[in-house]
């Protein structure tokens, strides 16, 4: 055992040591980056997200494009109006990193004469504007409809196409530029949408929310220590391990250059919480013992020693649950899971290196040692122990009815997801999306690769182009698409450019002669650089993309196995194969994988949990005991997200893995209290009661504690954070109850001592 000389020099050394890297990783706070690139949430070692990545390599990004709606509800053809449209679209021009763009006032309808010569009229010219006549010709065009002007005739809308692949700094500098040209305007409502706009908003909101969190975390931790200690000392020492633990981590992230992605913005709260429960348990145990002790020292090894093992293995337990977030086949939730991991380890460590040296040089309040009997929790905690012992059957019986109650709820969880999904209903942005949703052809991308199987034909094959012509119908007509760019529409539109725009010759060309020469015209259309879009060098491979609104995964996923039935009937001719690619799609295919992996992780989790309770405690009883108080809450969640219609998607799933490896610490901290107690001799009956007495305060402080941590991230814009803290908090609290209640009776029914833990 070690003696307090020993201790004495080590208490230095170790405040020195301390110290010094704490310092150190302050510092590398500062190299710290904020990141939300969208392609990080594909599945990763996935053939799709290969394909993609190829498909989109041969041509251009899907998601690459902003679209800046100008409202005005009187209708916009209006001169004045049109004007103030025209100069906005020349002004964005000098905005960086943008390639073109497009709105309805430098946009002409191009007439093919005779002989191949072009002529361009204008969509809007204002030294010749007539209303009628020239919003009959723009909708006359559909191609015009719900592209560049809304079908109500109340909104137009201009589109952006920037740099693919934008950096975060270049993306910043043209959403800057874009606001800065729309901030001198005086329309009725702007509205901007697309992946540059999401992603500022997402990087600027999740430094805001960290700061706000990390200040709000503060103030919540100055008062629940002020109101389970009451005193200064009681504040300002457990402060010192709780914010060198969130330092110790931001700080590991900055140096090792992992910038902060959506999902990390909780991490200062968590590290908070997280490491307030360490804290507590051990505080709470070395005042009890400053009551009790001779001094100082002997009191600083009697706490760590009782709650010392206890605390380890809850460490390592929520450090599971967050581990076990890497079999998720999405890199932000597996880097979130390793980093939380590692930084509940990091908090362990400081707690119990570091507290011990600070309870030596500061001793504690007086008053505990003043007043040794004083004990705030001991008589309410008097009154619950005998109520669950005399009344362990009813609580089993509502436990197993509760348990039958939530059951049923858990099967009427529901799976879906969304782009905008993170953000709440009232966030401008979403509304933003949801207006060029409705308005605009939708948001959300669609990518379908042609890739010709025939090696004795091309994409300018008629029955490649007829078969190609009647999936883009099935598409517009059935599955929802707002068609933007394939072979097939740009041989449409120039076909009726050559009959003088007459819509009836919306089609494609009936002889190989005309379809000759439209293909020489769309070749040289932009330098060529038009027909590279979705056209790939060799002329087998051709892209079909559009738009379509935000439907959901499991409305999309319907109409993907309909598009895929109607493709593979196709495919049977032998000309063609076709995939369904994009973003949106590897989104989608993204939330197939979540379920799963999850539940693998959980799986996973529990059961290395429930071994490491076993081993620590040779029991194979301790080992069923402690799992069920600690999946039942996560079935009251399961049932609580059935019942009240919370779906299952990336940002609620993710709930169920952290919410068991935090909730099983109290359990733990219970159990290692009841086998301190048989060792000591005590009977089966008083070491639950001793357990009660003494871990009960802990886990009721603890509980308190993280349930109000957790309810701070409802201050959240996105959903996921919000729906993260509600659940938690309920999680925890859930637990809580059923560690004083349902443990109990337990291990009083259940679990007989074996003579080694009776001596």
């Amino acid at each position: 055992m070690v003696g307090e000389s020993a201790f004495k020099k080590y208490v230095w050394i170790a405040l020195t040591c301390f110290l010094g890297i704490t310092i150190f990783f302050l510092i590398q706070t500062f190299k710290l980056k904020f990141d939300y690139d969208f392609e990080k949430f594909f599945p990763i070692e996935d053939e799709e997200t290969d394909f993609y990545f190829n498909h989109r390599s041969q041509f251009e990004s899907d998601n690459d494009f902003l679209l800046i709606a100008i409202e005005r509800e009187a209708g916009i053809f209006d001169k004045e109006f049109l004007e103030k449209v025209s100069e906005v679209t020349k002004d964005l021009e000098s905005v960086p990193h943008i390639q073109y763009i497009t709105s309805i006032t430098n946009t002409d309808e191009v007439l093919i004469l005779n002989g191949g010569t072009t002529v361009n009229k204008p969509y809007f010219n204002p030294s010749d504007f007539d209303a009628k006549r020239d919003s009959t010709r723009i909708y006359k065009n559909r191609e015009n409809v719900n592209s560049l002007v809304a079908e109500n005739g109340k909104s137009v809308c201009i589109f952006i196409r920037h740099v693919d692949y934008i950096s975060k700094k270049k993306s910043d500098e043209l959403i800057i530029g874009v606001q800065a040209v729309m901030d001198k305007t005086d329309f009725d409502n702007v509205r901007i949408a697309g992946r540059t706009i999401g992603q500022k908003y997402y990087s600027d909101q999740m430094f805001f929310e960290m700061i706000l969190f990390i200040g709000l975390s503060a103030f919540m931790i100055i008062f629940f220590l002020l109101l389970a200690f009451r005193s200064g000392w009681g504040i300002m020492i457990p402060q010192v391990v709780i914010f060198a633990s969130m330092i110790w981590v931001v700080g590991a992230m900055g140096l090792s250059g992992e910038p902060m992605n959506i999902i990390l913005t909780v991490l200062p709260s968590i590290i908070f919480i997280v490491g307030m429960s360490d804290v507590v348990h051990l505080v709470s145990r070395y005042l009890d013992a400053l009551r009790t002790e001779k001094t100082v020292f002997d009191a600083i090894i009697l706490s760590a020693k009782e709650v010392g093992l206890a605390t380890l293995l809850t460490s390592v337990t929520t450090s599971i649950g967050f581990f076990s977030l890497y079999f998720v086949r999405v890199q932000p939730i597996q880097i979130f899971g390793i980093v939380m991991g590692f930084g509940v380890l990091v908090a362990f460590l400081l707690t119990f290196l570091t507290l011990p040296a600070l309870f030596y040089i500061f001793p504690g309040p007086k008053f505990v040692r003043e007043k040794p009997k004083d004990h705030y929790w001991q008589k309410y905690l008097q009154r619950w122990f005998p109520w669950v012992i005399k009344n362990r059957r009813r609580i089993l019986i509502l436990g197993i009815g509760l348990v039958a109650i939530f059951t049923v709820g858990m099967f009427q969880i529901e799976s879906d997801n969304y782009l905008m999904d993170d953000l709440k209903a009232d966030e401008p942005l979403k509304l933003d999306f949801n207006f060029l949703d409705d308005h605009y052809g939708g948001v959300r991308p669609f990518e379908l690769a042609v890739e010709i199987t025939d090696p004795e034909l091309t994409v300018w094959d008629m029955g490649v182009l007829k078969q190609a012509d009647s999936i883009e119908q099935f598409l517009i007509e059935e599955y929802g698409l707002e068609l933007k760019v394939s072979l097939v529409n740009s041989l449409k539109i120039m076909n009726r450019s050559s009959r003088m725009g007459d819509a009836a010759y919306f089609k494609l060309p009936e002889s190989k002669r005309k379809l000759k020469t439209l293909r020489r015209g769309l070749r040289i259309a932009g330098s060529g650089e038009f027909y590279k879009t979705f056209v790939d060098s060799a002329e087998r491979i051709m892209r079909i993309s559009g738009t379509m609104n935000d439907l959901g995964n499991n409305k999309v996923t319907e109409l993907d196995a309909k598009l895929n039935k109607f493709l593979a009937e196709k495919e049977k001719s032998g000309i063609a194969n076709y995939t369904i690619t994009g973003t949106a799609h590897l989104f989608d295919k993204n939330l197939g994988y979540l379920s799963i992996s999850l539940v693998k992780g959980l799986a996973i989790s529990i059961l290395i949990v429930a071994l490491l309770i076993g081993l620590i405690y040779r029991s194979w009883r301790i080992l069923i005991i402690s799992i069920i108080p600690n999946v039942f809450p996560l079935l009251v969640i399961a049932g609580l997200m059935g019942y009240f219609g919370i779906e299952l998607k990336t940002s609620t799933a993710i709930i169920f893995t952290i919410a068991f490896g935090i909730a099983v610490d109290d359990t733990i901290h219970f159990l290692g209290k009841f086998k301190y107690e048989l060792m000591q001799g005590k009977s089966h009956l008083y070491a639950l009661k001793r357990s009660y007495m003494t871990t009960g305060k802990a886990m009721i402080l603890t509980t308190l504690i993280l349930c109000a941590g957790f309810l701070l991230l409802i201050c959240s814009s996105f959903l996921g954070t919000y729906y993260m803290g509600v659940m938690l908090c309920i999680t925890l609290f859930v637990a809580l109850i059923a560690d004083l209640t349902l443990l109990p009776v337990l291990l009083l029914l259940f679990y007989k001592p074996t003579r080694r833990e009776r001596k």
